[in-house]
């Protein structure tokens, strides 16, 4: 099956060792019919006898010592092998699951955002982690037990042929109905673990969710709701686990008495066997004791099918995970030289439809390098899709974005996107000292620079009174800091990397204006050239800047410097009364 080819694929480096193990497996499930064997001289040689040509019954006693040692060599010769193919088991199925993870993770930067749009964070944490570790119990334990088996009952079969057919036969009678209950129940738990794997999804999701939106949760009081939310979704996979045990055990006893019944069809056959000498007691030992071999693949035949049904329920979502490509790729050739780019940024009737939604319908906007853009428009007018389609977090559905002349599509992804600092409206800080959050798009950045665009953004006072300064740990998203202490720390973020285009969404929103007026000044005074997209609501935030543009209805309705649009008397000039009224008022 493919799920069993990809797994042998992504087992290189560590392919021999599973090989290793398989083959370990096969000796020493061969190694089963020995001791039976040896059980067998012992019985009819020794205890029993053997008749001389005179009639007289010769036990063989000296044997008997021999005899045992060689069993005991034999058996300690199985535990040997078997520990070692355990560790080969082991150490390939772990390193199958490290390599995996690897790449899966890696191909997860490497997605687009529509893919991350599509698929729940609980979800792919899931795949990461329990499906991984299905997959691992695949290669661990499951194929040694199929090959184990396998080997076993083949062996066990030629071994009980060549002794007595008709016992054989009879005990075989039963295989015929185990293989009929062993496929009709395989037809029904492949969609029960198909659910129950969606349940544990569902039920990690909402966790995940709830986690990250604490504050949310306790600022409406809507713990009660949540937890009684995670209890719908934990129930829901609570039955789903029951429904699937309930499954198996519907088939557990049929198999399990398939499989006991061995024992009885042994001792009433071969006795009668015995009776009619064409059985030795000694041959009816090694049946006894080769019983179990027969009997014990049967017994585990349901528990196998149980977890291959999971195995491929789990590797099938691992398998979309690993094969899932973005659409915004490097063309051929693209553009990754080190000349830094200038900012000139043009964009030509571009059009850009999100799903079956339009965001933008031929928009144009030639903005010249070191010249500061304003963003403005109502909710849902395009503003932060401006600035991801220049990123090429999305690629456009017509026209074109160009960059100092070059369609952006052109560039290196690398090379575009480092050379755009942003600082998002949606503020991510992570779990890391507040120098390493500023520094994170240039590690190599030294302190003194860190504390200069700190103070750029106006943080560097804050910073000060922190119990370890620079070196403090934040929370995660910056769990202990205020909405503006965030936003100024993912403003000295986006500067941090000296990037020849600065996209500033939102950015203070959140701060006072006598703050966001020390910010602005700062930045018209930056130590390097670059042009700056300021995304913003206030007109305090763009009215200085060279260009102010007006989004609404997927177009650009106005644009202008804050004294020309202000003559339109549009949308522009109804904010700023708005905000005039609001601070005469305050």
């Amino acid at each position: 099956m493919f799920q069993i080819k990809w797994i042998l694929q992504n087992l290189n480096g560590k392919r021999f060792l599973f090989f290793i193990a398989l083959f370990l497996s096969v000796l020493t499930s061969s190694f089963a019919i020995v001791n039976p064997k040896i059980s067998q001289i012992i019985v009819d040689t020794i205890i029993v006898g053997v008749k001389d040509s005179s009639g007289s019954v010769i036990h063989h006693t000296e044997n008997l010592i021999p005899l045992l040692l060689l069993m005991i060599g034999v058996a300690l010769l199985v535990s040997s092998l078997r520990y070692i193919m355990v560790i080969f088991f082991e150490n390939s199925s772990q390193y199958l699951v490290i390599k995996l993870r690897e790449k899966l993770y890696a191909n997860l930067q490497k997605l687009d955002m529509r893919f991350y749009d599509k698929f729940r964070t609980g979800d792919l944490m899931t795949r990461l982690t329990g499906d991984l570790d299905m997959v691992r119990h695949f290669t661990s334990w499951i194929v040694f037990t199929i090959v184990d088996s396998i080997v076993l009952f083949g062996v066990t079969l030629v071994y009980f042929f060549t002794v007595s057919w008709q016992l054989t036969l009879a005990l075989f009678a039963t295989t015929p109905l185990i293989f009929i209950v062993a496929y009709i129940f395989s037809k029904k738990i492949r969609p029960v673990f198909i659910n129950l794997r969606e349940k544990l999804s569902q039920m990690n999701s909402t966790a995940q969710e709830n986690i990250s939106g604490n504050r949310v949760v306790k600022a409406f009081n809507r713990e009660t709701y949540e937890s009684d939310k995670f209890n719908t979704k934990n129930t829901e996979f609570h039955d789903s686990n029951l429904k699937a045990s309930y499954t198996w055990l519907k088939f557990f006893p049929v198999l399990e008495f398939l499989a006991q019944s061995l024992t009885v069809t042994t001792i009433f056959v071969g006795g009668m066997l015995i009776m009619q000498n064409k059985l030795t007691f000694g041959q009816l030992t090694a049946f006894s004791a080769l019983t179990w071999a027969l009997a014990n693949p049967m017994r585990l035949l349901g528990q196998v099918l149980n977890d291959l049904q999971r195995f491929f329920a789990s590797a099938n979502k691992i398998i979309e995970l690993f094969y899932a490509h973005t659409n915004i790729q490097n063309r051929p050739g693209a553009i990754s030289g080190s000349e830094p780019l200038k900012g000139h940024i043009q964009f030509e009737n571009v059009t850009f439809k999100h799903e079956s939604q339009v965001v933008f319908d031929k928009i144009s906007i030639d903005i010249k390098p070191g010249e500061t853009i304003g963003i403005m428009g109502p909710t849902g007018s395009g503003k932060t899709t401006f600035v991801n389609l220049l990123a090429r977090f999305y690629d456009i559905t017509s026209g074109k974005i160009l960059i100092d002349g070059i369609d952006v599509r052109d560039y290196d992804i690398n090379k575009l996107r480092s050379s755009i600092g942003m600082a998002t409206q949606d503020i991510f800080l992570f779990s890391d000292t507040i120098d390493g959050n500023i520094a994170y798009g240039n590690p190599n950045l030294p302190e003194e620079k860190v504390r200069e665009y700190a103070e750029v953004a106006d943080a560097d006072g804050f910073i000060a009174k922190t119990t370890e300064g620079y070196d403090t740990i934040i929370g995660e998203r910056g769990v202990g800091l205020s909405g503006g202490q965030k936003q100024r720390l993912a403003l000295a973020r986006a500067l941090a990397v000296r990037a020849p285009i600065i996209v500033l969404d939102d950015t203070t929103s959140a701060v006072d204006m006598e703050t966001e007026q020390l910010i602005q000044n700062n930045l018209s005074h930056l130590d390097y050239n670059c042009t700056k997209i300021i995304i913003a609501q206030r007109i305090t935030s763009v009215r200085h800047a060279s260009k102010i543009i007006i989004l609404d209805d997927h177009k650009i309705v106005e644009q202008g410097t804050h004294e020309e649009l202000l003559k339109l008397r549009g949308y522009y000039y109804e904010i700023f009364s708005l905000q005039q009224e609001i601070t005469v008022i305050s």
